[in-house]
């Protein structure tokens, strides 16, 4: 198992992981299963992350409801909205990526 920061070779099964490097550029798992420490860690990260994407949609969309919310809160909610989106794209590109057979798994090698 190994971690990379670089995008994986055409022939390489890699699984992007849903953090990204101290510098802000994606990182890989090679691993052998997806039942690996690191890969069930990824798992848990990307749950806890579609959990607190439902939970700051939720708040976005009060604060939208709120005639009387101001530009602050506005700003506050769509700057977690757009975290939390990059954070589910992230988890889409990677298992969209893990399915056999798709554009994303044959377009690996861009």
């Amino acid at each position: 198992m190994s971690l990379a920061e670089e995008p994986p070779a055409a022939d390489t099964k890699l699984r992007l992981l849903p953090w990204t490097s101290p510098e802000g550029k994606p990182c890989y798992l090679s691993a052998d299963s997806g039942h690996s420490r690191l890969s069930l860690l990824a798992d848990d990260v990307e749950a806890a992350q579609l959990s607190s994407g439902e939970q700051v949609l939720a708040g976005a969309r009060a604060v939208l409801a709120d005639r009387t919310a101001g530009e602050r809160a506005a700003r506050f909610a769509l700057t977690r909205a757009a975290e939390c989106l990059e954070d589910v794209l992230r988890i889409a590109v990677s298992r969209g990526e893990r399915i056999p057979g798709s554009e994303l798994e044959e377009g690996r090698g861009r």
